[in-house]
């Protein structure tokens, strides 16, 4: 099993560009070579931690005796990648972490269908609709903030809100950062795009910009600004790296079914092109094992939630029932073109 760099390695302000062109240049990181003694090595191409993929990767192997090497990148990175590759692509599977780039793939005919069986052991509605791909994990959006800067009764009810003048200089965005462009969508889907644009330059006029959402609530919790939109994961990672007393920041939640509560699915499909697609349908019903699930939620890693019924996910998430997400599915997120456009067009790239 061979992986590769890190995930946010500093060409998170090129992804959108990415995205607009389908161009990807030396995209994804190679990975080591294959054991001899293998009998079968799949290859995955992933967006996912790369810490996150190793557990998985070598886990499966040890059960299974089936390799993977692992091609790592940005989400938009590998679904451009996959689609410069065309019909030849070396990839027997793909592993992100927001569903518009599997979207994208989908409608490009490029997904073999999952097995049912697998389907079944996640909510239907965390998957594609015609079963072109598995959802893993889900996480949400949520608003990071500073108690030194700001009181938690004046945080904004709405994710709109932010674009209004009364929040200049007070928020912080990664426009650039793979995670922004499904929340956009959100928005565009939610409002239209004349509204998702006017939000966006709003965002131009208000926003401290970062590279990624690291580099957001890092910022928000050493109070650089008072709020930042991220996933609720960055957060949990911070506090954990950081610890409880060296983490003033918080994270909260926007107006029950606001669409700043979107969740985001993490997750993974075969390629028609594989010539391993019974080993790649294993793969993919062990992601969603109670194995496998499990070690997502005992991971100080990856904090998402296990869409598996019946595993809980780590202590630090806040209770599934208390998310209240808008009633968006992962198919209305769109495949990321137009969002790209809107947040280039806003200025914000």
């Amino acid at each position: 099993m061979g992986l590769l760099r890190l995930r946010r390695s500093g060409r998170s302000d090129r992804l959108v560009q990415f995205v607009l062109t389908g161009l990807i240049g030396a995209g994804i990181s190679a990975g080591s070579a294959v054991p001899a003694q293998a009998k079968v090595a799949l290859i995955l191409y992933s967006a996912q931690h790369p810490q996150v993929v190793a557990m998985l990767t070598g886990a499966f192997e040890a059960k299974t005796g089936i390799a993977i090497r692992v091609h790592s990148g940005e989400g938009p990175e590998v679904a451009n990648q996959i689609l410069r590759e065309g019909k030849n692509s070396s990839a027997d599977l793909v592993f992100v972490e927001n569903s518009p780039e599997l979207t994208l793939l989908d409608q490009k005919h490029f997904l073999a269908p999952i097995a049912k069986a697998t389907l079944a052991l996640v909510p239907r509605a965390d998957s594609a609709a015609d079963g072109s791909w598995l959802g893993v994990l889900e996480r949400q959006n949520v608003l990071a903030w500073n108690p030194k800067l700001i009181q938690h009764a004046t945080l904004p009810k709405h994710l709109l809100d932010l674009a209004a003048p009364a929040w200049k200089g007070k928020v912080a965005i990664a426009p650039g950062d793979a995670d922004f462009l499904p929340l956009v969508g959100a928005v565009i889907h939610a409002d239209g795009k004349t509204k998702a644009l006017a939000w966006l330059k709003g965002l131009k006029r208000n926003a401290k910009i970062y590279q990624d959402d690291e580099s957001v609530v890092a910022a928000v919790n050493r109070g650089s600004v008072a709020t930042g939109i991220i996933n609720n994961y960055y957060w949990a990672r911070l506090r954990t790296e950081m610890g409880p007393a060296h983490t003033p920041s918080r994270i909260a939640h926007f107006a029950p079914g606001d669409v700043g509560n979107l969740i985001n699915v993490s997750g993974a499909g075969i390629l028609a092109s594989s010539h391993h697609r019974k080993e790649a349908q294993q793969f993919l019903a062990f992601l969603v094992s109670a194995e496998a699930q499990s070690m997502f939620a005992k991971s100080s890693v990856d904090y998402e939630y296990p869409l598996r019924p019946g595993i809980a996910p780590n202590k630090l998430l806040a209770p599934m029932d208390t998310l209240h997400p808008p009633a968006i599915a992962p198919a209305q997120l769109g495949n990321d073109r137009e969002a790209a456009r809107l947040v280039q067009q806003a200025g914000l790239i």
